[in-house]
């Protein structure tokens, strides 16, 4: 019998470019006040430039970029392969040779080189994904078994390397402040601070999500409860950092089974808007509660951690020794004071918080209670059917959960030296949820590489200004087009009943 391949339809080329049109006429609307005018301060009055050139261009990238996109949905991809890979070739080209040519000056649309690159790099996204599909299509007319796609042989190779990838991320955090980076390196080293602590929030944020999937949109109120803790007892009763520490991470878990006893009969959006409000509640009483939070003014002077008693500080505030006069003491000589040690020794720290936390979560996911959380995430009518107590189970995920954010609240509040409400808002909970489901529900190392995206870069590319938002708005799409499920998108069980049939092929 002979086997008929069907051909695609021609594409509907008046609805294509309907809808092409449409999303111009949004895009100019959008972008006549947001890029076309900008505001500058020139002799001491505000002038308002325009910039309807760059705003021309980007309504003609939209335009002629969702016809392409349309066509590769229509099952033409030939067309918009060959458009995006000229737009490329060019872009790439007028990039190369804009020092040496004019011409190549005049071919580039935007004023600043990062702009222009980044503007290169979408219409060389839609022809990796034209070709993509060209091929698909090739195949399946040649009668060729599909094979799986890139995104997913790139995670099965990161998944099988995974332990490796592990380890090179930990040497490379290790090293890190002893690279040489010239000029930049005290503000390389500020960086990983901040993604170090979004790691471990995410890490923390990954038990309730990840873990027991339980949708919390009020994490940050954890982390604010951690924060405000150690800059009290710091403050008021002049109590070391790590006496507080502990008892940081105690009290956020005891607002974390605060939080568990009412939502324990929810689930799924109802418990996503409970949480929301507690983190609201926790932000107002912040703010209301003056006389013993201090208000929207916040509370300074918090004093910073030290090492086995040694400041950090110039001198020491209790009249102590520094750290400088321990070593000019071991090895007689003179040390003077170096605020970049300080800097590394913050950033050591929370990295030995965040891989206790690690260990922590990879240990307790091979214990009754982690498979009681993996259980409960993936049915919990199922679990009290096998004997599993739900409402334990839920309360030990929120009480561990915060616990961690107590501990990174307690060092946030240490190293910023003063808290305030204004820290813990809604979008600091998106943001470490964004992380978490970035990086793949339950996977540890895809939170890691979550976090230096959606924290490390955007601190890095700042130069980009107005269009850093916007550059990191178009990756997180391109992202949740090609990689929905996460960076490293797998939820293998910890353990399993059949582990000879794990992969489908081996006997009952």
């Amino acid at each position: 019998m002979a086997v008929t391949t069907q051909t695609p339809a021609g594409p509907d080329m008046p609805e294509i470019l309907k809808k092409a049109a449409l999303a111009a006429v949004v895009t100019f609307l959008l972008a006549c006040t947001i890029v076309g005018i900008e505001t500058v301060s020139s002799t001491g009055q505000l002038v308002f430039v325009t910039r309807y050139s760059e705003v021309f261009i980007a309504v003609l990238g939209v335009f002629f970029g969702s016809i392409a996109i349309s066509l590769m949905r229509a099952g033409h991809p030939v067309p918009a392969l060959i458009g995006s890979g000229i737009v490329t070739a060019v872009l790439v080209g007028a990039l190369l040779l804009e020092e040496s040519s004019s011409l190549a000056h005049m071919l580039l649309p935007f004023q600043s080189v990062t702009v222009d690159w980044g503007a290169a790099i979408v219409p060389a996204v839609i022809c990796i994904r034209a070709a993509q599909l060209a091929l698909q299509a090739r195949n399946r007319r040649r009668g060729v078994a599909e094979r799986a796609s890139v995104g997913q042989q790139i995670g099965v190779a990161v998944r099988r390397f995974l332990p490796i990838l592990a380890i090179i991320l930990i040497a490379f955090a290790i090293i890190l402040p002893w690279l040489p980076m010239g000029a930049s390196k005290r503000k390389v080293i500020d960086i990983g601070t901040l993604v170090l602590t979004y790691i471990m929030l995410g890490w923390g944020l990954n038990i309730v999500v990840g873990l027991a999937g339980l949708l919390d949109l009020g994490y940050v109120a954890f982390y604010a409860v951690g924060a405000y803790s150690y800059a009290m007892f710091a403050v008021d009763f002049g109590w070391s950092f790590w006496l507080c520490l502990p008892i940081a991470g105690m009290l956020s878990a005891s607002f974390g089974l605060l939080l568990g006893f009412p939502v324990l009969r929810l689930r799924g959006d109802y418990l996503a808007i409970v949480t929301l409000g507690f983190g609201e509640m926790i932000r107002i009483i912040l703010i209301n509660w003056w006389w013993v939070t201090g208000g929207p003014n916040g509370i300074n002077k918090v004093a910073r951690p030290s090492f086995f008693g040694f400041s950090f500080e110039r001198t020491a505030p209790d009249g102590g020794m520094t750290i400088y006069d321990l070593f000019s003491k071991i090895f007689g000589t003179e040390f003077s004071y170096n605020p970049y040690w300080r800097i590394v020794f913050l950033y050591y720290l929370i990295l030995a918080c965040a891989l206790v936390t690690n260990f922590f979560t990879l240990r307790i996911r091979k214990l009754p209670l982690g498979r009681a959380w993996e259980a409960l995430r993936e049915d919990e009518i199922a679990c009290r059917a096998l004997g599993i107590n739900p409402t334990n189970t839920k309360l030990t995920a929120f009480a561990c959960g915060a616990m961690f954010a107590g501990f990174a609240g307690s060092f946030f509040a240490a190293r910023q030296g003063f808290v305030s409400p204004e820290s813990f808002v809604f979008i600091e909970s998106a943001v470490i949820l964004a992380i978490v489901v970035l990086g793949g529900l339950g996977s540890q190392v895809g939170i890691v590489l979550a976090a230096g995206v959606l924290i490390g870069l955007p601190e890095l590319f700042r130069e980009l200004k107005d269009y850093r938002m916007l550059a990191f708005g178009i990756g997180m799409v391109l992202i949740m087009i090609w990689r929905p499920g996460g960076l490293l998108a797998h939820r293998d069980p910890t353990i399993r009943l059949n582990p000879r049939n794990a992969g489908g092929g081996g006997k009952p």
